[in-house]
């Protein structure tokens, strides 16, 4: 079951969140813009994955606008010192970001291949 997980504006409050929640599902974040053609298909294939999982399956998953949410989105690269991109995935394992593209390279066959 796929669940979600609402974060604070604040990204060093946000990213600590992320991590310990990542200690017990895995975690992924899907940043996209609502203005994008590019992340519209990559928030198409995004949820593509998500109804893919099975009922079993233990992953929260979290999207943010990067327009509405603007500090939240660019302070979480920041703090995770990757370059901001829009669409983007961010991946977390066991309280550690464990991947993380964007763009084109956003299909439901990636998602599907970083699950553990």
């Amino acid at each position: 079951m796929t669940h979600s997980l609402e974060l604070p504006e604040d990204p060093a409050k946000a990213l600590a969140l992320l991590r310990a929640a990542s200690a017990d599902a895995s975690v992924v974040v899907f940043k996209r813009s609502p203005t994008c053609p590019v992340s519209h298909k990559a928030e198409w294939e995004f949820k593509k994955f998500l109804q893919s999982l099975p009922e079993t399956d233990n992953l929260i998953a979290v999207t943010i606008d990067v327009l509405a949410r603007r500090s939240l989105a660019r302070g979480l690269t920041a703090a995770l010192e990757i370059e901001h991109q829009s669409p983007q995935a961010l991946w977390f394992e066991a309280g550690e970001l464990s991947w993380h593209d964007s763009h084109g390279a956003l299909t439901a066959a990636c998602f599907g291949t970083k699950r553990p």
